[in-house]
């Protein structure tokens, strides 16, 4: 039985470029992944109740940097950066996704991935290369449609039957939610399912994560 984490008590730890400078007593960590511009600081804001917490920009691929938030007790949030679009050379940029790559295959304390994709163009071809990556390293993967307020409730809940008939094979290690910054729909099952991850003990048999980068 997982207990309820209180998400209001995260406060900044410290970014990190490199692998090797992420925290080194985290026992559980979640991290927050998408294309550049998803939502992800937005989210985790909504998600800790603290408007400023996480940088939000409305030029994408602001966060460039491993962004760690502890929530005390050796457990972590993770902003990580944001894969596709940015205004940045290519050379800086590729050595980001390097990072990110290393990050994902070597972090022993990730328990899961928290994705975010646009209700309005989901399943990019890289959101669908992370389900892939995460799939094969038998890494969770909670998926967040963000941004639902810009459809009306009909075709916001379409979208999401129509996302999670995608992933129905991949049950219970994939889940699909609707979520909204604006409005704050979906907050309280987002932090259910971290509270979960946060909270139960590790399976012997699914602590490293392995395999191809995505």
């Amino acid at each position: 039985m997982s207990a309820s984490i209180d998400f209001r008590t995260a406060t900044y730890a410290t970014s990190a470029p490199r692998l090797e400078q992420c925290p080194t007593d985290s026992l559980r960590e979640v991290a927050f992944i998408g294309r550049s511009n998803a939502g992800k600081s937005s989210a985790i804001n909504v998600l800790t109740g603290q408007r400023g917490l996480a940088r939000t920009s409305k030029t994408p691929g602001r966060t460039q940097l491993l962004n760690f938030f502890t929530l005390g007790e050796g457990r972590y949030l993770v902003d990580l950066p944001g894969f596709g679009y940015a205004k940045v050379p290519l050379e800086m940029r590729n050595q980001w996704q390097q990072q990110l790559e290393r990050y994902l295959r070597q972090r022993d304390a990730l328990q899961g991935l928290v994705l975010l994709m646009d209700i309005r163009h989901p399943f990019k071809d890289t959101d669908r290369a992370m389900l892939d990556w995460c799939v094969t390293a038998s890494l969770p993967l909670h998926i967040l449609l963000t941004k639902a307020d810009k459809l009306k409730q009909g075709a916001a809940k379409a979208t999401l039957l129509q996302c999670r008939r995608e992933v129905q094979a991949f049950v219970p290690l994939v889940s699909v939610q609707l979520f909204s910054s604006l409005n704050g729909s979906g907050v309280d099952e987002l932090r259910a399912t971290l509270s979960r991850w946060l909270s139960e003990e590790a399976e012997e048999d699914g602590d490293g994560v392995e395999g191809s980068g995505p």
